[in-house]
């Protein structure tokens, strides 16, 4: 009965993500900036979430406090992303990568957004199988659940560390017409992505929530989809790539030269060549 509920769920899920993310096309179409779309892919995700890990199975008892400690990380994470997202968005030039994209696809843009925002659905409905996973792994809470909140919590403080930071420099470069500079404080020296760091991080949480290495509860194996797709996807595809190509063509030689000397993805100390 368990296994049906779960492909359905998953069924259901994936309509209901795609629904989200035509209407995040429709928005991105309206005003002009996808940047909006990361804000409804986000809050998609997290709302998602917070139903894998309460809504009730069918035959099973209500859910249990791993599935409210999981619901809450998950809004929680859902919460501040999107809380971010939006300011960043709202009333301020299209993010780089969706700036790169309107250019390089043209007339064929709005076509390929679309099923570009399709793939987003799917990715977003692989995550919430890691947060179900973890939410419905049966048996009282212990250790490992305090380990992953602690993880949880200590990539959310690095996240929004690095956002800060980034905002101060922005900021600092606006007021003294630095423009052109590269960020290279702070979390930004020893790494050129570190809030992409930090949110990987996030989805590492799940497995030690999730995974029973007793053998006992087989989904929880289902946890790792969550941080190896996202580290996937950050650090190869939508993530690190299309940024660091727009900054190539905005800040030329001081980027080169950032990119020599400071680790990618895993902050790492910076070299002095």
């Amino acid at each position: 009965m368990a296994g049906w509920w779960l492909l359905w769920f998953f069924l259901l899920l994936v309509v209901g993500l795609m629904a989200a993310m035509t209407g995040a096309w429709l928005v991105q179409r309206m005003t002009k900036n996808a940047g909006w779309v990361d804000v409804i892919w986000t809050v998609s995700t997290g709302v998602f979430g917070v139903l894998a890990a309460l809504v009730p199975w069918p035959g099973q008892p209500p859910a249990s406090g791993r599935a409210w400690l999981v619901a809450i990380l998950a809004a929680l994470w859902s919460a501040r992303l999107a809380w971010h997202i939006a300011e960043r968005t709202a009333g301020k030039p299209e993010d780089v990568r969706y700036a790169g994209f309107r250019q390089e696809w043209g007339a064929d843009y709005e076509r390929r957004m679309f099923w570009f925002l399709m793939i987003q659905a799917g990715a977003a409905a692989l995550l919430v199988l890691s947060i179900l996973a973890a939410a419905r792994h049966p048996g009282p809470l212990d250790a490992a659940d305090g380990l992953g909140a602690l993880v949880f919590a200590i990539a959310i403080a690095g996240e929004t560390l690095a956002d800060w930071q980034m905002r101060q420099f922005r900021e600092q470069v606006r007021r003294e017409g630095r423009h052109g500079a590269v960020c290279d404080t702070g979390l930004w020296a020893w790494s050129r992505h570190p809030n992409y760091f930090f949110e990987w991080l996030v989805w590492c949480a799940y497995p030690l929530l999730a995974i029973d290495l007793a053998g006992d509860w087989w989904p929880g194996w289902l946890a790792l989809i969550g941080p190896v797709f996202m580290f996937w996807l950050l650090r190869y595809v939508s993530g690190v790539p299309p940024l660091e190509a727009a900054m190539l063509r905005s800040r030329g030689d001081a980027f080169r030269a950032y990119q020599a000397r400071v680790s990618a993805f895993v902050p790492w100390p910076p070299s002095k060549a």
